[in-house]
């Protein structure tokens, strides 16, 4: 939401800038006039429009290069990378809370206040509308006793009772004009525009912009009946009192009148100036390449992990395969598609995925796959074989995680129902203790709590090879997801993913 209201005041102050520029002065009024009705609402419009062929002539990623930085691949030197034992991913989800969206609150407050000025406003009209009028074909004129205010709205002519006989004939002759183009009209819709986004100061630029014109268009049609001499001293003899009235069109206004008579005085423009509202093209050009191009636009491509976790669930699936030649196969996967995801975020899915990274190796490390006695958790030692003493571990950290996890952090940081997962490597050094923890995810403030809840795991028993002890590298993911059920495929206690579903049946 943020983003849109920021693209249609970004929008809004290029359509005005051309205005200001190469417009305002040209006696174009009616063109100038359909200009500045036009352009808001465009402004309003772009930011949901998408042109396919636009964005493969102009790729996304080049639209987004200004803003992103360029992620080379990690380069290992001085030997390969250790085997690192993939602990089943650990599934953390906060509990839907009722929180008050502040920004909501403020943009609601100043809508009705912007509402209630408004309705203060049109009060004022709706009581000069209860004085005795005088009805007319197409319109009907209102006397203000013991004033001289001349204003127009819709169909209506207010005149004060103090204004001259030749004064009130000339007057009513610019007021008609406003009323047979319904000029009232195109302030009303900026006076809603002005309810429904009251912080955006372009919208108030642009109806005294429109005001100031359809004040030119009067002068205009008036000058054609009678002496531009006659017109001004008409102008400048009268006492100017008015009310701040923003969707009236007002005769007597004292920051109008002097513009009024500059532009009565100006020459017409020629017609090859009309060329200038072409300049609006290449904007609007700009503005729809941007929209089409972003990376918002993007259609989010096929997850690959799906193929990835088929694959393991085949692989967990074959009896030819000894234990340790499936874990070697599994953790290869898990490491590819850890860096298949990379950074992406997929929007639909409103899953955050962030990209692991390797661990270098001291020598002293052994791969988890041909260990002999792997590292177990307080409570494990005691099991035989070395799966259970994984799976009794394993079980016992997702617990840990599980408990000790802040999950107030993520509340804090995502919108709801977003899914953020964080990839946490640690080693279990030869003594039992946590060593090494790195993490990468969404939010710096992920990773931080992620590496205190690893490194509050207590004193494990180390893992040993040829009866010493040695070290183990080990990468934990843990997801978060801020109220709502958890996404992404499930794994069993043992790291295991679930079998894949049956194959659909063949056609033919």
């Amino acid at each position: 939401m943020i983003r849109y209201i920021i693209q249609i005041i970004v929008f809004q102050l290029a359509f005005l800038l051309v205005y200001e520029l190469f417009l305002k002065k040209e006696t174009f009024f009616t063109a100038n006039r359909w200009y500045l009705l036009l352009t808001p609402v465009l402004s309003l419009i772009l930011p949901f429009a998408s042109f396919t062929l636009l964005s493969e002539v102009v790729p996304a990623s080049a639209v987004t290069a200004i803003n992103n930085t360029i992620k080379l691949p990690e380069v290992f030197i001085g030997g390969n990378q250790p085997q690192v034992e993939q602990l089943p991913t650990v599934h953390i989800v906060a509990e839907k809370t009722t929180e008050v969206n502040w920004w909501l609150v403020a943009y609601a407050l100043g809508s009705f206040m912007s509402f209630m000025l408004f309705l203060k406003r049109w009060r004022v009209i709706g009581k000069l509308l209860k004085l005795k009028a005088e009805d007319k074909k197409d319109f009907k004129i209102v006397e203000i006793p013991n004033s001289r205010m001349a204003f127009t709205f819709l169909k209506t002519v207010f005149l004060g009772s103090e204004i001259s006989a030749e004064e009130r004939e000339q007057i009513l002759e610019h007021e008609l004009i406003h009323v047979s183009q319904k000029h009232s009209l195109d302030l009303l819709f900026f006076e809603i525009l002005k309810v429904l986004f009251w912080f955006n100061p372009l919208v108030y630029i642009f109806q005294n912009r429109i005001a100031l014109l359809h004040e030119f268009i009067a002068d205009e049609e008036v000058v054609k009946r009678t002496s531009k001499k006659h017109y001004f001293n008409q102008l400048l003899n009268s006492a100017f009192e008015t009310q701040n009235l923003s969707f009236t069109n007002q005769f007597f206004s004292k920051s109008l009148i002097k513009k009024r008579i500059i532009m009565l005085q100006k020459n017409k423009s020629k017609t090859i100036a009309k060329f200038k509202f072409l300049l609006v093209v290449p904007v609007l050009a700009m503005m729809l390449v941007y929209v089409s191009c972003s990376d918002d636009r993007e259609v989010a491509s096929q997850d690959p992990s799906n193929d990835i976790e088929n694959l393991i669930s085949k692989i967990e699936s074959r009896d030819n395969l000894t234990s340790d030649q499936k874990l070697q196969l599994v953790n290869s996967l898990q490491e590819i598609e850890d860096k298949m995801l990379g950074s992406s975020r997929f929007e639909d899915k409103k899953v955050i995925e962030v990209q692991g990274y390797g661990v270098s190796s001291d020598g002293a490390d052994v791969p988890f796959a041909v260990i002999e006695e792997v590292p177990a958790f307080a409570g494990c030692e005691e099991l035989k074989t070395n799966e259970e003493r994984k799976d009794c571990t394993s079980e016992k950290i997702m617990k840990h995680v599980q408990k000790e996890f802040n999950t107030k952090i993520g509340e804090d940081l995502l919108e709801k129902g977003v899914v953020a997962r964080v990839i946490v490597q640690f080693k279990i050094d030869e003594t039992g203790s946590i060593r090494n923890i790195r993490a990468r995810g969404p939010a710096p403030e992920l990773e931080e709590e992620a590496k205190r809840v690893v490194n509050s795991i207590p004193q494990m028993t180390p893992g040993k090879q040829d009866g010493e002890a040695v070290g183990v590298v080990y990468s934990l993911p843990i997801v978060f997801q801020n109220g709502g059920g958890t996404s992404g495929a499930a794994s069993n206690t043992d790291g295991s993913l679930p079998p894949p579903p049956p194959p659909a049946p063949a056609t033919k």
